[in-house]
Parts: structure tokens; sequence; C-alpha cells
């Protein structure tokens, strides 16, 4: 039923109250109240008091008409979300310890000099996170306004080098390659679990403002290299390149509406060995909450 609808069914029912009350008269009345009567009554709650006048009979003295929230009689604990995309933009913070031993032992600079931070960098706008959640779950925890939010998807990373590096296997390691590439990028994908603590205080709002926080957990599932350059064209490898199995990341997701930001931050590292590099990313989720 339409909230107009609600509205004048409200109405009429109060009209039909106040007339009865008309049927004895208009006599004065002395305070002997009788147990009060509340209904509910679509999105209001109506409250009507009985009354003993002078001439011991009985009427509708009161009648309160309280306003608010809509009750919401499809009202579940748990909400299912099924197929939610990110699309989002993705680097990371690299704390490697250049110029040590360690890292010119993984990092072989051959004639051009050890490596230095500015060979890892990335082209930020060609750097991609693409997320497919098979489906998000919402469990409230207190009136819809604070939720457990959890799920499970596939987590997507394009790394797109600047610089001409290659990875090795067998043994693994970087080096500065000598041919110039179109194309170089490190690839890595993750089946993760979100655990997320969400507050939304206008729920059931369309442009109501929602936050969520918390982390989440990923195993490693793919990785590949891919470089393309006029000498051998399109070159794909795949390996683990001495990758971390398991990801572990901070994340949140800030939402006005329709309109979603999400983000992540890796607690663990990328790789396994003396690189120390933490991905991140920042998009836009497709959701229905």
């Amino acid at each position: 039923m339409s909230q107009k609808m609600k509205i004048i069914a409200i109405v009429c029912f109060t009209m039909i109250i106040a007339n009865a009350s008309k049927v004895f008269g208009q006599v004065d009345t002395v305070n002997i109240p009788k147990s009060d009567t509340t209904k509910r009554v679509f999105s209001a709650t109506v409250t009507i008091t009985e009354v003993m006048d002078s001439a011991f009979q009985m009427h509708y003295d009161t009648l309160i008409v309280e306003n608010d929230h809509p009750v919401d009689w499809n009202h579940k604990k748990f909400q299912t979300n099924w197929l939610i995309f990110d699309l989002g933009f993705a680097n990371f913070n690299d704390k490697t310890p250049y110029g040590t031993a360690a890292a010119n032992e993984y990092l072989q600079g051959g004639s051009g000099g050890n490596f230095t931070k500015s060979d890892m960098r990335l082209r930020t706008v060609k750097s991609s996170n693409v997320n497919i959640w098979l489906f998000m779950q919402k469990y409230s925890l207190y009136k819809d306004k604070l939720n457990l939010k959890y799920g499970l998807g596939l987590e997507m990373f394009n790394f797109r080098y600047q610089n001409d590096i290659t990875y090795h296997k067998s043994p693994d390691y970087i080096y500065r390659d000598t041919i110039s590439f179109e194309k170089d990028k490190l690839y890595t994908s993750y089946a993760s679990i979100p655990l997320m603590l969400n507050y939304d205080p206008t729920p059931g709002r369309k442009w109501g403002f929602s936050f969520s926080t918390g982390i989440l957990a990923g195993y490693r599932i793919g990785g590949h290299t891919k470089q393309k350059s006029k000498e051998f064209g399109k070159v794909k490898q795949g390996g683990s390149f001495d990758l971390n199995d398991w990801r572990f990341a901070y994340t949140a997701e800030l939402g006005l509406g329709p309109i979603r930001i999400y983000g992540s931050y890796s607690i663990k590292p990328l790789q396994n060995n003396v690189m120390d590099q933490h991905p991140y990313a920042i998009g836009l989720r497709f959701s229905n909450w």
C-alpha cells in the first residue's frame, strides 16, 4: 500500500473514533481513566483513552496518533546481496630496503647498476583492481543499524610497470631487461572473504549514509606475467614468482545511497622475500547495499 493510502486510512480511523464520542453528548467529565488501548495502524501508533463522565457513561476522551518510522513487515535478520562488482585503481606502498645485499641478490640490475625504488614504479592509471563478489550478507546486530557484513569472492590485481623488468623463475628473481616493452604487468588473483562491521543510521532510506570497516583474508589462486614487445610479441608466463600465498588486508566501504566507494590495504607483503610491497586499492562498488 502506498504512503498516501496509509495516511488516508489513519485519518478515516481517527474520524470514526471522534464521531463515536459525539453519541454520548457534550457533558462534563471527571478523570476516572480506564486502561488505554494501543493499536498499530500502518506507520503510526494510535493510543485511545477511555474516560467515564459524571453520568457514569463511557466515551472516548483522547485520541493520540504518534508518527514514527514505518514498520518493515518483511524485516529479516539476514539480508543477502548477489554478484557485487568492484572496479578500482591499484598500487603498492613500497618499503623494500633497496641497496642492501639481500635486495641486490634478488633484484639484478646488470650493467645499469643496482635497483632503486623507481625501477619498480607502476603506471597508476593502468594498474587496476577488479573484484567479483559472489555474495555479500548482512546480519543485523541492532535494529539494522549495526550489522555484521561478510561475503565470498574473487580479487584480481593488475600491476603495470613503468620500466622494463622481467620476473625470472627457478630460481626466482627480478632483472632489469634490455628489451623495451609496450606492456609489462604482473597479475595476481585471490579467493577472499571480507568480514566487516557495518553502520547504517537510516536503514531502508534510499539516499542513506553507511560505513563499513574490517579485515579480509584471501588465498592466491592465480598469477602470471604478461609482456608485449616488437621482438617477441605477446609473452605470458605463469608461476608463483615467490609471491605470498596468503593475503590479509584492512578493508572499508563508504556509501551514500547507491553510490559506494571501497578501499583495501594489504597488511601482508605481496612477495615472500626481501621485497616489502603492500598493495592497496580504491574504487567504486556496484552493490544494492
